[in-house]
């Protein structure tokens, strides 16, 4: 037995060692500092028409709202110009080396979420673009995101190269170690609020994780009543603060087009889970704006209560071909809400157990999950000095994770190198590029004031009162 455990170990580690030599190849046909080179010369296209292109088949009323959140920073202009930081990504040096690409890897994609085991993960917790394309769309996205928010946070050109290759140097070392470890490893290997505080570096950041902690696992379906759901003779609905939270009208084409998917939506369940969410009726729906580039997809909430009374709430997202799809192909699913959850199934240490997909009658494609599972991240205004460069870390480490457990670790760790060749290299390129969305958000303030972009500024949502109803 150990001659044959050692044989396999063997075996296995002439595998590993012959993908590192095949990404070392790589680098006479892609050499690391190709990465640093961005120039405009290199865009195919217009930003604020492929942003128009973008919202053609999005509910109209809400695009207003969309460019409205856009509107504020080049970093929030970013986190709704993902069709073109892709188009731009794809003009420039690419290995080819494929992972399950989230598609939208910034910073605000990072958070946390509770597992089926109701443990506190980190993670990527935003797969509306995933697609298993090459790896540099999401460690170039989410250099630049860090980037822009450190210049947003007032840091001078030394402190935002010094946060993005952080997060660079996380990245590079973590995947290190999962390209040394099986593939069975990877899988199972997860980031918990456990081993975060286990490996923080000092005791500031210990105590900020035991709070991030904390405050994840207040985030469930209760903490919504007061500023989503509020008692109704005695029953829990939806409140009507439009455009952000919208009651629909009974029996309308939007209402019976979510009402359907989610009537479709169990059979995509395992039998167990569909058996768990038969104990729930669905009671109540209503239209949800949410993130920056998601507003104007149809997107809803979901009531769904227990005849204990419990609650549950579900949200169901529409989901179009990916940004990336242009560029990495359409991939294996021709249904795009089969294509986020496989891709999230894929590229996640754990997932929502009540993940799901259905369509309508009217081709219309949807996602399902949970709203709120202990859901959270760190707000942007409290990014600022150890903060920002502790969260940078822990998404490098995150997006290491995730591409090991997607791609070929040993390949792409062939390729990166030990050196911190490619951390300069990518952090360059996000200095460059940063400049770019700054250009370009620029652009697009000019294409609102002469009227090109129409944009609706929210008013702050006021919470009703949150005394929970009894059961």
């Amino acid at each position: 037995m150990k001659t044959s455990n050692t044989k396999e170990q063997a075996s296995l580690r002439s595998a590993r060692d012959q993908a590192q030599r095949a990404g070392r190849s790589l680098r006479s046909t892609v050499a690391r500092e190709d990465h640093a080179v961005w120039h405009p010369g290199m865009r195919q296209g217009d930003p604020i028409e492929m942003l128009i292109a973008t919202g053609r088949s999005r509910l109209q009323h809400l695009l207003p709202l969309r460019y409205g959140r856009m509107s504020h920073t080049p970093f929030t202009y970013m986190r709704g110009a993902a069709a073109m930081m892709a188009a731009d990504v794809a003009a420039g040096a690419m290995t080819g080396i494929q992972v399950q690409a989230c598609g939208d890897c910034h910073l605000g994609n990072f958070g946390a979420f509770a597992s089926p085991e109701r443990r506190v993960l980190f993670d990527i917790n935003d797969f509306d673009e995933t697609l298993p394309a090459s790896w540099e769309f999401d460690l170039k996205r989410l250099a630049v995101s860090f980037v822009l928010l450190a210049r947003q946070q007032g840091y001078d050109t030394g402190s935002t190269r010094s946060v993005a290759q952080t997060m660079l140097s996380a990245y590079r070392l973590h995947l290190q170690d999962y390209a040394r470890q099986s593939p069975l490893d990877n899988w199972y290997a997860l980031i918990d609020s456990e081993l975060l505080i286990r490996t923080a570096g000092d005791e500031a950041t210990r105590k900020r994780r035991i709070q991030f902690e904390k405050k994840a696992r207040k985030r469930t379906a209760e903490s919504l009543i007061g500023k989503l759901l509020e008692e109704q003779n005695g029953h829990l609905r939806f409140l009507h603060q439009p455009p952000v939270l919208a009651r629909l009208p009974r029996n309308g084409k939007l209402e019976k087009s979510f009402r359907l998917a989610l009537e479709r939506y169990p059979a995509t369940l395992s039998e167990e889970r569909r058996h768990l969410l038969s104990r729930y009726r669905l009671d109540d729906v209503a239209l949800k704006v949410v993130g920056v580039g998601s507003v104007g997809t149809r997107c809803a909430v979901a009531l769904y209560v227990s005849d204990g009374g419990d609650r549950l709430v579900l949200q169901v997202k529409e989901a179009s071909t990916s940004v990336l799809a242009p560029y990495a192909g359409a991939g294996p699913h021709a249904h795009q809400g089969q294509r986020v959850v496989i891709g999230q199934r894929l590229a996640q240490c754990a997932s929502d157990i009540f993940l799901g997909w259905a369509n309508d009658d009217d081709g219309h494609q949807y996602y399902v999950r949970q709203l709120r599972d202990m859901k959270t991240s760190v707000a942007y205004e409290q990014m600022t000095g150890q903060v920002l460069f502790n969260f940078a870390d822990m998404c490098g480490w995150a997006l290491a994770r995730s591409h090991a457990k997607s791609g070929d670790s040993a390949r792409l760790t062939g390729y990166l190198g030990r050196s911190e060749q490619l951390d300069h290299a990518i952090s360059d390129f996000a200095q460059t590029y940063a400049d770019q969305c700054e250009q370009d958000f620029e652009q697009f303030k000019r294409a609102i004031r002469l009227g090109k972009i129409p944009v609706e500024m929210e008013a702050p949502t006021v919470a009703v009162s949150e005394k929970k109803p009894s059961n």
